[in-house]
């Protein structure tokens, strides 16, 4: 889960087209949650069944409604209330606003399905069967039992990795240390040895400063007994040992339908393709590319922490002097909220070697021969995308899954090394920065990653294409609506 339930800034108004050429009979109806990493896959989800002939209504709240556009031809839209169209809610804790946005969502969610998608889907003399399938994210668990209140079958959509759910599921089974010590390692079935700093953040660092979220987090797993199946936005090879434990833990099936990216950034099997359809902020595109095509091959150091993570005014300095010190072309993208935290003058000062923006088409971005590494939060959208595309990491997590993300990244596949926080000073140095980014880059260490990232981006996109893993599974998922 990502800070999309915690921060929510308004997109660039888009408007919502409903396609005229698609169905009134709704066969899956989608309902992610509200943020860019939620949002995202789920909407490439969405346009993937459409490609496959599923009549697919997509669901958003208010929150996100003017920050998404769909294509013609491919799925319909239906905006629902999350309440935060009531007033000012900027005062809101987080436990209030989760409280809200689910005790809301419960019932327009009900009414849609009540008043447009029964009533529209059932044709004189038909019944109300036509509606196969609620795909939910499984951020919002409560959604489950509005399915089954319906006679909906229902899936769960893991916006996260399936190691990161493995983790979830075994801490609530009581198989975590009650307080462990900061040099416990944690030995656990279908996963490497794992310290504090490797697991979610929420099981111990944030359970007592977000217990919504640490709930959350827990309730993922709730009916999942009676889930039609469990879909996951990751592929086989990408976690195979994972997936065999899960399967097995877990008793259901278990259906890998990623990397979920747009097509034309991976099997480019459809053209129209380009983007996610979704953004929370307006990238500048022309600028970006405009440097980056100035720039030599694999020079570049792109530098994102995601929509929503705010590192300390200390650390933005220290990270400043670190992408400085490396001595490497720099396209880093800062947040209009985040450029008071950067040194003085830093952005003059780097104007020969770099570019700072305050949003770009990431997608774009790490598809481009200039970029050599990708210094990240560990979001998992942004690690699936740099995988896919070939890009060696320097991990930089910030909380929530990010850590294990970042953990896998070095020691599993291997595709970039993490920044080690200084325990005293409570942030990355700028010297420990400049070595994580020489190291990846450097022809030694640096030519081992690469060579990882290529293999792990030949194999996301036979996962993807024709007769590939999560594409045979998407097959058999549209299989399943014919039952």
């Amino acid at each position: 889960m990502d800070k999309a339930l915690i921060d929510r800034p308004t997109g660039p108004a888009v408007v919502v087209q409903n396609s005229s050429a698609v169905s009134d009979q709704t066969q899956i109806l989608v309902f992610p949650s509200p943020g860019q990493g939620h949002m995202s896959p789920m909407i490439q989800f969405s346009k993937r069944l459409a490609s496959k002939g599923v009549r697919v209504t997509l669901v958003i709240t208010t929150t996100s409604s003017n920050s998404i556009q769909t294509h013609a031809n491919s799925f319909k839209v239906e905006v629902i209330s999350d309440g935060s169209e009531q007033g000012n809610k900027k005062s809101e804790t987080i436990e209030e606003y989760l409280e809200r946005f689910r005790r809301v969502t419960t019932h327009t969610l009900a009414n849609l399905i009540i008043t447009k998608i029964k009533t529209s889907t059932c044709t004189p003399g038909a019944s109300e069967s036509e509606f196969k399938l609620f795909v939910y994210d499984s951020s919002m668990p409560w959604l489950s039992d509005v399915a089954q209140q319906h006679g909906i079958a229902f899936a769960p959509f893991f916006t996260q990795s399936c190691a990161v759910t493995a983790i979830y599921h075994q801490f609530h089974q009581g198989a975590f240390m009650t307080e462990p010590s900061a040099t416990a390692t944690m030995l656990l079935p279908c996963l490497p040895p794992l310290g504090i700093k490797d697991v979610p953040s929420f099981l111990y660092d944030h359970a007592k400063s977000y217990p919504s979220l640490f709930n959350s987090s827990r309730d993922q797993f709730s009916n999942l007994s009676e889930a039609k199946c469990l879909l996951w936005n990751t592929f086989d090879l990408l976690e195979d040992e994972v997936l065999e434990w899960m399967t097995s833990t877990l008793s259901r099936s278990i259906m890998t339908i990623g990397p979920t990216i747009p097509s034309m950034f991976l099997d480019k099997r459809f053209e129209d393709d380009l983007d996610y359809s979704f953004n929370l902020y307006s990238p500048n595109v022309d600028a970006c590319m405009k440097w980056l095509d100035c720039q030599e091959n694999g020079s570049v150091v792109y530098v994102s922490f995601g929509s929503y993570a705010s590192p300390s005014k200390d650390q933005m300095e220290e990270i400043a002097w670190g992408l400085k010190n490396s001595n490497y072309n720099i396209l880093w993208v800062v947040k209009q909220s985040e450029k008071e935290k950067l040194p003085i003058n830093f952005v003059e000062g780097i104007s020969e070697k770099g570019l700072v923006v305050s949003w770009c088409s990431q997608l774009q971005v790490l598809a481009h021969k200039a970029v050599g590494c990708f210094v990240t939060h560990c979001g998992w959208n942004s690690i699936l995308e740099a995988l896919s595309l070939g890009v060696p990491m320097v991990a930089m997590p910030q909380w929530s899954d990010q850590t294990t993300n970042a953990k896998f990244i070095e020691d599993v596949w291997k595709t970039g090394v993490r920044v080690k926080v200084n325990e005293k000073l409570g942030v990355a140095t700028r010297d420990e920065i400049a070595w994580c980014i020489t190291t990846v880059l450097e022809e030694g260490s640096g030519m081992e990653m690469r060579k990882a990232s290529l293999k792990w981006k030949r194999l996301a996109k036979e996962a993807v294409d024709v007769g590939g893993s999560s594409d045979k599974n998407m097959d058999e998922l549209v299989a399943k609506l014919e039952l």
